[in-house]
């Protein structure tokens, strides 16, 4: 029994965009740009969202009972460098003032900063000195903060129109 040299080769089926690939590089730079025209800005916004919260409530608890913050701060915090009183008042301040500017998209890299150094000394300093304070979840502020830091309010923010504001005042002046 021979075979037939004569019978063709099924050809494996290919997609259509496979035997074109400007029109698959096409396909993924439109992706890409609707994804940072669209998504970017909504995760950007998400982030801040996300982040605004957890410290706005932890403020609200400390001022609720300021007797039992300083307890804290004296006998369990005990954050170098600062006494306990003006350690609670700073914590309490910040955890209240940043999340706010956080969600406005105001100053958003320089509200990022101080929740970024709590996050590091709650579970550096603190989870070192006392394992009940190192908590996994930290690691996911901290790269969250960062991102603020890095990446700024996004185009969600009262940090963009202030910048696109003072541009075109800018560009009135030229």
């Amino acid at each position: 029994m021979t075979s037939s040299p004569a019978s063709p080769r099924p050809h494996p089926r290919t997609h259509p965009w496979a035997q074109h690939p400007a029109r698959l590089s096409d396909l993924r730079d439109h992706a890409a740009g609707w994804l940072d025209r669209y998504a970017a800005p909504l995760f950007d916004l998400a982030v801040r969202l996300t982040m605004a919260p957890i410290f706005f409530r932890s403020g609200l608890q400390k001022v609720g009972d300021w007797p039992a913050t300083l307890f804290l701060f004296q006998e369990e915090y005990r954050v170098p460098l600062l006494p306990p009183d003006i350690a609670a008042l700073l914590a309490a301040a910040t955890e209240l003032t940043m999340p706010v500017l956080l969600v406005l998209g105001l100053a958003t890299r320089l509200a990022a900063l101080p929740l970024l150094a709590m996050a590091l000394t709650i579970q550096f300093v603190l989870g070192a000195a006392n394992p009940a304070f190192s908590n996994p979840q930290h690691y996911f502020w901290m790269l969250l903060l960062a991102g603020l830091i890095v990446r700024g309010g996004g185009r969600l923010s009262v940090d963009r129109w202030l910048l696109h504001l003072s541009r075109r005042r800018m560009g009135d002046r030229q």
